[in-house]
């Protein structure tokens, strides 16, 4: 069962029952550009759960339309991981698998799920 969407602009969250869905509209080059994003969509709009101690799955697709944009995924990753932390997880050392992929999609994006091992 999916929850509701929590968001109106560029990103926005729901929690399932397999743990927290976070969606950002949009692709930049810029890696740096999606922690403060992410932290201020969470430090203002989110009132779901809070973060958990335990392990951690996290699996990050990035989506993009033609020609992937120059991004490394390794820097997308080290930037959402940080922005996410303190609301999802403690500290990223939780995250016990850490899958990142960019995949061609209908609709520039980045999606991540995170759940408890």
């Amino acid at each position: 069962m999916s929850g509701e969407w929590i968001g109106t602009g560029k990103v926005r969250a729901r929690e399932q029952a397999s743990g927290l869905e976070i969606v950002i509209d949009g692709l930049t080059t810029q890696a740096k550009y999606y922690k403060p994003l992410v932290y201020e969509f969470f430090r203002k709009e989110w009132r779901g759960r809070r973060a958990a101690w335990g392990d951690h799955d996290v699996h990050i697709v990035m989506e993009h339309i033609g020609e992937p944009p120059w991004l490394d995924l390794d820097n997308l990753a080290k930037a959402l991981l940080d922005a996410v932390k303190g609301y999802t997880f403690h500290d990223d050392a939780q995250v016990a698998r850490l899958l990142v992929e960019r995949v061609e999609g209908e609709r520039e994006r980045i999606v991540i799920r995170v759940s408890a091992r």
